[in-house]
């Protein structure tokens, strides 16, 4: 997959202009890339598109107009986007009582290295994580984790052919599976090369 380019993003005046259009397509884009895991996660595979969205938000919040800054942008979302043999995703654990969130984030230490898919056929791929940083400390695990997924070339193509797709977590604190249905998984299938 291409990276994303300093002179294919918008300037801030020409994203706010379409922002709001911009905005509506790629939260209905995210919707056929995304993949509940039990009651409290969520899983959102990543593309070009949802980056090149993250990125003009972050340049539009950041009022960043400047090329060392969009080149630092770019520098950081960029190894988000897929490769064509792997699938990356964001990991929201998502409990909102902020009591409820704290304690179980405490007992979820660990997890963004238990989470998995798995292509019917073959064993389950474990997710790489948080390659950029670490967002676990000592007390708790943090609520967002960044995913990689590294797949076998008969992984890909059983995928495009139309295998089965399921998403799940070994985490003794949090064991849940998710069969991936046709849309998602016609979806993900475009990531793969």
């Amino acid at each position: 997959m291409p990276q994303i380019a300093l002179e294919s993003l918008l300037s801030l005046e020409a994203y706010a202009r379409q922002r709001g259009e911009f905005r509506a397509r790629v939260m209905a884009h995210k919707g056929r890339r995304s993949v509940r895991l039990g009651e409290h996660a969520t899983l959102v595979f990543e593309d070009e598109l949802t980056i090149r969205y993250q990125i003009q938000e972050m340049l539009r919040i950041e009022r960043i107009f400047e090329e060392d800054g969009i080149r630092g942008e770019l520098e950081a979302y960029n190894p988000l986007v897929p490769d064509g043999g792997n699938w990356k995703a964001t990991m929201m654990l998502e409990y909102p009582d902020a009591e409820e969130r704290r304690a179980r984030l405490a007992e979820l230490k660990g997890i963004e290295d238990r989470v998995w898919v798995r292509v019917d056929g073959h064993a389950p791929v474990f997710a790489i994580a948080d390659e950029d940083l670490e967002r676990e400390n000592e007390e708790k695990t943090s609520s967002v984790h960044f995913l990689r997924f590294e797949l076998t070339p008969p992984m890909r193509d059983a995928i495009k052919q139309g295998a089965g797709l399921a998403v799940g977590s070994d985490h003794p604190n949090f064991r849940a599976t998710t069969e991936v249905g046709a849309e998602i998984r016609a979806a993900l299938a475009c990531d793969l090369s």
